[in-house]
């Protein structure tokens, strides 16, 4: 469910290459746009997220958090990913699962009304798999420790905006990652069980083994503003569906 409501050269060129590789992040750094590839299975943009560290959690100052939203921990991931640039659109969708359950119809329009299972076996039939629960937040924030990378309206399809219906993938502005959409339009599966925020650093977070319900993130298209923020949580069990669901890949 969701709630409703010279040496210097020499530094530099090491720097340039472990960016590259994913494997650098100066502190407190803004991370930069991203490289990007087209996977040549459903045709998307994916986005290089480079290894780094961040806040999980409530953002400093924002004042709509929940309590499964809290403490706040420091999260590294140690490897980088390349993450689609827009949730996963009809059209792609239909092509790899022969299947379009969508409650809205339209080639460019998000999938929705998907199941854990949907959404899992399209991201294999790329060759890739769903973001952790830790991937997908620090993918949204994308360096900036507010509780939305944008002006809410210029960045996110939601209740006051939405006219009560998704929207083509990508209309909206981007995170400094190059990712459209992580905000609003359909709420997003990742592949962690819902659990309660520890107060510890965590590396490479998975989450429980097994748990009732999946976390998914980012808001939807009827959801109230308090709802579509990066550290807002919903949950869902894999079985369940809904117009307001749908989900993006980690390309290989």
């Amino acid at each position: 469910m969701w709630r409703t409501a010279g040496s210097g050269l020499l530094v530099f060129v090491f720097m340039m290459f472990a960016v590259r590789l994913g494997a650098f992040q100066a502190p407190g750094a803004a991370p930069k746009k991203s490289d990007s590839k087209i996977n040549p299975k459903d045709g998307l943009r994916y986005f290089w997220i480079p290894a780094g560290t961040y806040v999980e959690g409530c953002s400093p100052g924002d004042k709509q958090c929940y309590e499964d939203e809290k403490p706040n921990r420091k999260i590294t991931l140690t490897k980088g990913f390349w993450l689609g640039e827009t949730e996963v659109p009809q059209a792609a969708f239909e092509k790899i699962t022969g299947q379009n359950p969508s409650n809205f119809k339209g080639p460019t329009l998000p999938a929705e009304e998907i199941t854990f299972e949907l959404a899992d076996r399209y991201c294999k039939g790329i060759g890739g798999r769903l973001p952790t629960e830790a991937e997908w937040e620090y993918a949204a924030r994308a360096g900036s420790t507010s509780s939305r990378y944008g002006q809410l309206d210029k960045v996110a399809w939601y209740i006051k905006n939405s006219n009560d219906t998704t929207h083509p993938v990508g209309e909206k502005l981007p995170n400094a990652f190059g990712l459209k959409d992580m905000l609003g339009n359909v709420i997003e599966w990742t592949s962690t069980f819902f659990t309660v925020q520890l107060n510890q650093e965590n590396v490479d977070p998975q989450g429980p083994k097994l748990a009732e319900y999946r976390t998914l993130r980012g808001g939807g298209w009827f959801d109230d503003p308090e709802l579509v923020r990066v550290s807002n949580r919903s949950w869902f069990e894999d079985g369940d569906t809904d117009y307001n669901v749908g989900f993006r890949c980690v390309s290989p």
